[in-house]
């Protein structure tokens, strides 16, 4: 990796609050319930419309992790993660009464939920993160999140599965050359779940047990959100209902518009007998826009992530020589849901890439 530029301490105590900005769309979507009107909209439109100007504004952030970022957990940065947690169940309670009780109109109940799935799809940055860690505590809280969201096989496909297949055609989770983001969708969501499910069998076998086994976690990720389903209804009421699968929907669909824009086009090469050469960071598309990148928990560093998964968030490196995102995530997930443009903007980058590599 090329040599990084030093930073002063000042902007160093930045990065480390910096995370903080991750809890705001919280304090938003619970305005926007209580408010209403154009605030229920303001969610998705700070972060998908504000957002990137101000990465525009502010840059790139080339630096290495602060000094005593090692590679392991802080109490500091776990707690911005915990705080997350308790901030999203806080709003997700508070948003079924209201749906159910708020006298919302037609189009504040769209904009709400569409708040409370963004909201839900930063949850899925963090239960990310949480699902990497090796002791069950911060599994669980993973778990807290993802259950909610109807995508708790999540940490069990992409721990087991997409790290070991990322950049290959064997991982749902990576998108194709010239493959649109709806064609993707409809493709990783099904493969994902099943590959999920093909995995827990696997390690029913390998302990002797069968597929059906009730400590087969499948079980767990079907069953769940039915209950949750059911408690919602008997609590709040078929609007409420409505809300939370609204608001699920939309959170794991951003979370496939990331994976989507993550490896779009990248390939890890054949080395014989069905298997490929190691993953390294050229296989992850990489961003260091910095606003984006507090905003996400620096997801967007994911060049290091993919070659180093156990590395918590704010230790993450920039890799500058990994193919690197035009923009952060706030701009790019937009580019992805329109197609034509996210080829005319990516599919020069995949060429030249690949052309890069081919001389190296």
């Amino acid at each position: 990796m090329p040599a990084l530029p030093p930073v002063n301490a000042a902007w160093r105590w930045l990065q480390r609050i910096g995370y903080l900005v991750a809890l705001i769309p919280i304090a938003q979507a619970a305005g926007g319930f209580l408010a209403g009107g154009w605030r229920a909209w303001q969610v998705p439109l700070v972060a998908f419309g504000l957002a990137p100007l101000v990465d525009y504004l502010l840059g790139d952030d080339p630096s290495p992790p602060p000094a005593g970022d090692e590679p392991r957990s802080s109490p500091w940065h776990d707690l911005m993660l915990h705080a997350f947690v308790l901030g999203y169940w806080a709003l997700l309670l508070f948003g079924l009464g209201q749906a159910q009780e708020g006298g919302w109109t037609a189009i504040e109940r769209l904009g709400n939920t569409l708040s409370m799935g963004v909201v839900g799809g930063l949850g899925i940055v963090v239960a990310h993160e949480l699902g990497h860690r090796k002791t069950l505590f911060p599994r669980l809280m993973a778990q807290a999140l993802l259950q909610p969201l109807c995508y708790g096989h999540f940490t069990l496909e992409h721990n087991r599965g997409h790290h070991a297949w990322v950049a290959t055609p064997d991982d749902p989770a990576t998108a194709r050359y010239g493959e649109s983001f709806y064609r993707f969708y409809l493709r990783c969501v099904p493969a994902t779940w099943l590959a999920a499910k093909r995995l827990e069998s696997e390690r029913m076998a390998r302990l002797g047990l069968p597929a059906w086994h009730y400590r087969n976690a499948m079980w767990r990720h079907a069953l769940i959100p039915l209950g949750m389903a059911l408690v919602i209804v008997w609590l709040f009421g078929p609007l409420a209902l409505l809300f939370w699968a609204g608001q699920a929907l939309i959170g794991f669909s951003l979370l496939e518009v990331v994976n989507y824009l993550e490896h779009y086009g990248l390939q890890r090469q054949p080395i014989g007998d069905g298997r490929f050469e190691p993953t390294r960071p050229q296989h992850s598309w990489n961003s260091n826009h910095l606003f984006s990148n507090l905003f996400v928990y620096q997801l967007q560093r994911h060049s290091d992530h993919h070659a180093f998964p156990a590395r918590p968030y704010q230790a993450l490196r920039p890799w500058l020589d990994a193919p690197q995102l035009p923009s952060g995530y706030t701009a790019m997930i937009p580019l992805a849901l329109l197609p034509p443009l996210w080829f005319r903007v990516m599919n020069p980058r995949v060429q030249a890439w690949r052309e890069r590599q081919g001389s190296l």
